[in-house]
C-alpha cells in the first residue's frame, strides 16, 4: 500500500512539474536586474526617450560584441539566443528567430554556443538553454525567455517599430 501512495505522489509532482513548465516555458518577461558590466552595477540607465541611439558602453550587447567579435546589432532590436549542441528547443528556436528577424526590418538574431562562451553565460545570468533576450536599439535587455518562445510571443516582445 505505501508503494502505491508515493506513486501516485510522484506522479502527481511530476504532472504538476509539467504543467508548470508547459506554461512558462518561452514566456518573455520583462528584464528586472540592471545592466551588469565587468562586474559593475549600473543603476542609473538613461530612459529609453533619453538614450542616444546605438549601443551604449553598459548594454548587454556591449558583453555580446566582446565575446562575439564581428556581430552586428539590430537597428531596432536585436534578439540574442543562447543554446548548447545538444538542445533540441535550440533548434526549433533557432528557426523562429531567424524567422522573426528575416521578416522584421531592422531585427538581427544572433546565436551564442553557450558551451563556448561561459563567461558571457555567467554576467548575463543565463541558467539553461535555450533562453533569448530581446535588446533594444541601444544594445539593452528589454526582456528574456527561458524556454523555446513561439513565433507570436516573440513579435509581442520586440520593442514597438
Amino acid at each position: 500500500m505505501t508503494g502505491l501512495l508515493i506513486l501516485v505522489l510522484a506522479l502527481a509532482a511530476a504532472t504538476a512539474f509539467g504543467l508548470y513548465r508547459r506554461r512558462v516555458d518561452g514566456r518573455f518577461a520583462a528584464s528586472a536586474a540592471p545592466a551588469v558590466v565587468a562586474g559593475t552595477v549600473d543603476d542609473a540607465q538613461p530612459a529609453a526617450s533619453e538614450a542616444p541611439a546605438g549601443p551604449d558602453a553598459h548594454s548587454v550587447w556591449s558583453q555580446v560584441e566582446s565575446a562575439l567579435p564581428g556581430v552586428e546589432p539590430g537597428r531596432s532590436a536585436t534578439l540574442v539566443q543562447f543554446s548548447s549542441a545538444f538542445c533540441a528547443p535550440c533548434r526549433t528556436t533557432r528557426v523562429v528567430l531567424a524567422d522573426v528577424a528575416e521578416k522584421v526590418d531592422g531585427v538581427v538574431h544572433v546565436e551564442v554556443d553557450a558551451e563556448k562562451h561561459l563567461d558571457l553565460v555567467r554576467a548575463l545570468d543565463v541558467r539553461r538553454t535555450p533562453t533569448t533576450l530581446v535588446l533594444d536599439a541601444r544594445g539593452v535587455e528589454i526582456t528574456r525567455a527561458a524556454g523555446a518562445p513561439r513565433r507570436e510571443q516573440v513579435l509581442a516582445a520586440l520593442p514597438a517599430l
